[in-house]
């Protein structure tokens, strides 16, 4: 019989794909002798199985489960379902990769109406008891028999009023007996069936409502989120309840071994004295700082304090740790690898090389280059005058503006809409999640710094600030009070994370700086990689920003985007409207010195290092009006203005649209065709080039500049190029008496040239792949229609498993990529080589550039910082190779 329930003396950390990351976690900490409550753990195999069968758990499964929970009364002296003498469990999820509040957990399960007051009789508790037994009601009706939590919380809260209660804990055991009698009646009414009594069919009932929760539609938002697959499978795990609410010696909390915003390595978390954990989590409760732990139960914080520093050494990493006191003893419930801000993953990394405990390629392979993005963004401008309105927990930093709104729902639909919004509620559920993506930031009213919106915000990057306490919030006339001021839905309000504030109006944000760490981090890339990375910028100002980021030339100048500002944009048109040669020469020569102007400063800014210029690449017609605004203006002045010369310009400029107009212009007259039809532009264009070489020469500065042609498919179409970007060269030489060295090279976009590049090579010194276009022409997508149309609808149902304009198609189009560098230095060895799609600061397209022999890839500015750590990392896992669960385990 295949073995799928482990004791967790039988497990260790490196079943993690078995037995999920929770149940390893308990496997090891168990085998290191730490203080965890006994259980087993029910594999994800019996979980993949349970689909596999048609959503049934099968016998094998059951008997495994079974004679576990013979060991586990055996090991605890317990009997489950016993009246005199009963044992509780917890059931909870576990996946291989952390999944927090995705999934579900029941807690207290084996309570009835005979076991109940077995423990009340036990414990000499009777208040503890019941108040035990209406949580797992609640928690059981929620998971397992889908009743609204909201009906409960409901009877609750008119119970407490009707008391003249403010808080659970003042309720007696009466008062949870009459409450109790309140919840069962709401099952009865909801479902139909009396609450199950039979602790083996609340067990097996509870089990597979964990299952299900595997593909519950938060669990399914979250892994297309973070790239989870779907066909791993939760792992359950059953465990001995130890209770934080048996009294003024008990009490629940989650802390972990480093402050997981800033990275300062203290502790950092909270706790509830008698309280069980769900209470820290879901923000029922404002709880304490875990400091304030050490003054109430200093024997209990210090061990704690020892237990934190031991699981930190053993897993080498930050550590996210939930424990339970019961009647003055401590237990550790869980361990996981800390989820953590951007700033504090650079910190803990950097700190623990400093100290020792990790190397500096560990600590490059820890950080995830997506992160460093949460770094690159804006904040508050300090100098400008706020309007406070509270102030609450700083649960997740980074700054955001929106309009408030109190549903998750609408906050998904105005995001998509464009719209920047911030998401006010009590407190958040997983069921908020899309919510919380659509959102700029978050604002809850009650929970702490380890309560879901706070732990979700973080994972995200996105600010947080959570028990906000001062607002009042009213769900259904959709505003929040602060004093006397209101604020309505649809409001402008502004939020800190890092200092908890929120503010009304707008605020204006500022660049961001750089800590030491991230600086240091970054220089230990530059020391291990060996792919280069350049930029994607087409004017000085970009230029500037991409090497003060450490970019290493640019990658890609788009030349035409130096066409469309607004002062340029008549003089091009006159250049298309040219009817003569000499139209559009004098259109040209007044282009010129602005194009050269551009180049210089781009060229100052680079410093010495290469410039990749492409020429003139997108068809005319996106230089002039919109055709149908055309038609518009002509039919208006026709019957307007009949004799007007506005009317000869607008039919003169129609007729010249409609003549550049094609059936699908981004396969059409543009790029080298361009060139080709029209040689005086680019010739117009490479003089520019060399004139600002020229000039930056003479002031001493070293110019690298480097001309790609774009759209070529044939290698008679580079051919004449280059032969036009020579003649150009030699010609500003004679005349200048100055000598310049330049290299000419093509945009590889075309399927053809990839598959012929060992022609093309022959007249090409450098190849860089365009991807953006090479992914359009390899799939036959438009991208403005794919993913606007069908492209969602293919990632929702799997048909492709990323989308191809983000993360690199490596099947096809990536062989097309490995196809034109290996056919391209059979003609050239040293042909240089790179990318300068959006895939260039992707961190999979990364490492397949680096693993296929690219030089370099390139990226907006501010993704160089990430194409920086993702080169680090490819070249580490190359060399060491270190494959994915290894690296998962690094993390």
């Amino acid at each position: 019989m295949k073995k799928y329930v482990y004791l967790f003396h039988e497990g260790n950390a490196g079943m993690k794909k078995l037995l999920g990351g929770k149940g390893a976690n308990l496997a090891e900490m168990t085998n290191i002798g730490l203080p965890v409550p006994l259980g087993f753990t029910i594999t994800t195999e019996a979980c993949n199985a349970y689909y596999n069968e048609g959503k049934t758990i099968s016998s094998d499964v059951r008997v495994q489960v079974l004679q576990a929970l013979r060991k586990l009364e055996e090991q605890t002296g317990k009997q489950f379902g016993d009246s005199s003498n009963p044992l509780l469990v917890s059931v909870r999820s576990g996946a291989m990769f952390s999944m927090p509040g995705m999934m579900d957990t029941i807690l207290n399960l084996g309570l009835n109406e005979k076991t109940v007051a077995g423990m009340a009789t036990l414990t000499n508790n009777p208040r503890f008891a019941y108040d035990s037994y209406r949580r797992f009601i609640q928690m059981f009706s929620d998971v397992v028999l889908g009743v609204d939590v909201y009906f409960f919380e409901q009877l609750l809260e008119e119970f407490r009023k009707k008391k003249g209660y403010t808080s659970d804990p003042e309720l007696t055991a009466e008062d949870w007996q009459e409450v109790i009698k309140g919840y069962k009646e709401i099952v009865r009414k909801r479902t139909k069936k009396e609450f199950p009594e039979d602790p083996i069919e609340q067990l097996f009932l509870s089990i597979q409502a964990v299952f299900e929760s595997w593909n519950n539609q938060r669990a399914i938002v979250y892994r297309r989120l973070n790239k989870i697959p779907d066909h791993l499978g939760t792992a359950v795990n059953i465990q001995m309840m130890v209770f934080g609410n048996m009294g003024d010696d008990s009490g629940t909390g989650v802390a972990f071994t480093r402050n997981p915003s800033t990275g300062e390595r203290v502790l950092y978390g909270e706790y509830l004295i008698n309280a069980q954990g769900e209470d820290v989590v879901a923000g029922i409760r404002t709880p304490k700082p875990i400091l304030a732990l050490k003054e109430e139960m200093p024997d209990v914080y210090n061990q704690f304090s020892k237990i934190c520093d031991l699981l930190e050494q053993h897993y080498l990493d930050m550590q996210d740790i939930e424990f339970t006191v019961e009647r003055g003893k401590l237990f550790i419930l869980q361990t996981r690898t800390g989820k953590r801000t951007a700033q504090a993953a650079i910190r803990i990394a950097v700190d623990m090389v400093e100290e020792g405990i990790i190397d500096k390629k560990t600590a490059l392979l820890r950080i995830d280059p997506d992160q460093l993005t949460q770094l690159l963004h804006r904040r508050l401008d300090d100098t400008v005058e706020r309007i406070l309105l509270a102030k609450g927990l700083p649960a997740s930093p980074g700054a955001a503006t929106g309009q408030v709104v109190f549903d998750a729902d609408e906050a998904e639909v105005l995001g998509n809409e464009g719209k920047k919004v911030i998401l006010v509620r009590p407190e958040t559920t997983p069921d908020d999640i899309h919510g919380i993506l659509a959102a700029q930031g978050v604002v809850t009213s009650r929970g702490g710094m380890t309560s879901h919106a706070a732990v979700v915000a973080r994972g995200m990057g996105k600010p947080c600030i959570c028990g906000c306490e001062q607002i009042k919030i009213d769900l259904d006339k959709r505003q929040f009070t602060v004093g006397e001021q209101t604020v309505n839905q649809g409001d402008i309000i502004t939020i800190d994370g890092s200092t908890g504030e929120i503010m009304l109006g707008e605020i204006p944000m500022i660049d961001p700086t750089f800590s030491d760490e991230f600086k240091l981090l970054l220089e230990w890339a530059d020391e291990v990689r060996k792919l280069g990375v350049r930029a994607n910028a087409d004017n000085p100002v970009d230029a500037k920003k991409a090497f003060e980021l450490g970019a290493n030339g640019i990658g890609l100048c788009r030349t035409e985007h130096m066409f469309m500002d607004a002062n340029r944009v008549p003089i091009v048109q006159k250049m298309i409207l040219a009817e003569t040669d000499e139209e559009r020469k004098e259109a040209l020569d007044q282009l010129l010195p602005m194009q050269q102007g551009d180049f210089e400063g781009i060229f100052e800014a680079m410093q010495g290092l290469p410039v990749t210029i492409r020429l003139l690449d997108p068809p005319l017609h996106e230089f002039l009006p919109d055709k149908e605004e055309l038609l518009v203006d002509v039919t208006r002045l026709k019957l307007t203005a009949p004799d007007s010369n506005e009317l000869v310009e607008k039919e003169k400029l129609l007729k010249k649209v409609n003549q550049l107009a094609e059936f699908n212009p981004m396969l059409g007259l543009r790029g080298c065709r361009l060139g080709i039809i029209h040689p005086e532009i680019y010739e117009m264009q490479v003089k520019a080039i060399f004139y600002a070489t020229l000039t930056l020469m003479k002031k001493g500065v070293d110019v690298k500049p480097e001309i790609m042609i774009p759209l070529v498919g044939h290698v008679n179409e580079l051919k004449e190029m280059r032969q036009l970007v020579e003649k150009v060269a030699m010609q500003i030489q004679e005349e200048t008496g100055f000598e310049f060295n330049y290299l000419i090279g093509t945009m590889i976009e075309i399927p053809r040239a990839a598959l012929t590049a060992d022609q093309i090579a022959e007249e090409a010194d450098f190849f860089s792949f365009g991807t953006n276009d090479l992914t359009q022409t390899t799939f036959g997508f438009s991208r403005d229609d794919a993913e606007g149309k069908f492209l969602q609808m293919y990632l929702t149902q799997k048909l492709l498993p990323e989308n191809p304009f983000i993360v690199l198609d490596q099947e096809g189009v990536g062989k097309l990529v490995e196809t034109g560098v290996r056919l391209g230095r059979q003609t050239k060895p040293n042909l240089k080589t790179g990318i300068c799609g959006e895939h260039g600061g992707e961190k999979h397209s990364i490492e397949f550039c680096y693993n296929v022999g690219l030089d370099y890839v390139s990226c907006s500015p501010y993704r160089v910082p990430v194409a920086r750590l993702a080169a680090a990392q490819a070249t580490i896992r190359k060399e060491e190779n270190v494959g994915e669960e290894a690296l998962e385990a690094l993390k």
